[in-house]
């Protein structure tokens, strides 16, 4: 389990994580000139988030039905007892198919996130698989039908960082809109 992480970020800190979150390949210079400092201070202060746990990585995303992986769907499962978590976690890890394993709470123990090719391969990986794992007592599964937001978290920037706490949310709804036209 994961302990809850807070640091203090201040506004450039904040805006860089937004220009980061957007594209992860922007070049420092670029970043630096929008905050209005050195590529230096950029290069030090990411390091420094990288350092702190603020920044874990930065990934190349591929869209699954590039690669024929047609289906998304999401799997509660349930464990026929509370000791079986670490071993049932340990056996899920080994499917290439799982991309997300979630202890939650409700009526299951676990919530994945699984693509495959299609229904047929979906239902062997949860029949010939996951239901055979030992500590698994039952399964439900969601298809889903499309994605329709796909995200990083979202990061307060510098454009309103500085605004009192009531101001806040209407200069995020208005930076919003003026970001979708």
């Amino acid at each position: 389990m994961t302990a809850t992480i807070t640091h203090q970020l201040d506004a450039t800190d904040r805006r860089i994580l937004s220009f980061l979150i957007k594209n992860a390949r922007l070049p420092f210079l670029e970043i630096a000139r929008e905050c209005g400092i050195s590529g230096a201070a950029i290069h030090q202060r990411v390091r420094k988030m990288e350092q702190m746990g603020i920044i874990t990585g930065s990934r190349l995303l591929v869209k699954p039905q590039a690669l024929g992986l047609n289906v998304c769907a999401f799997m509660g499962v349930s464990l026929s007892r509370a000791n079986a978590y670490s071993q049932v976690i340990e056996s899920l890890r080994h499917i290439p198919e799982i991309v997300e394993c979630h202890f939650i709470t409700g009526n299951h123990a676990l919530m994945l996130k699984i693509y495959c090719k299609d229904n047929d391969d979906l239902m062997h990986i949860l029949i010939d698989t996951i239901q055979n794992i030992d500590g698994v007592e039952r399964t439900e599964t969601w298809i889903s039908l499309e994605e329709a937001i796909e995200r990083q978290v979202f990061v307060d920037d510098a454009s309103y960082a500085k605004l009192p706490a009531n101001k806040a949310p209407q200069a995020r709804k208005e930076s919003r809109k003026k970001g979708s036209k």
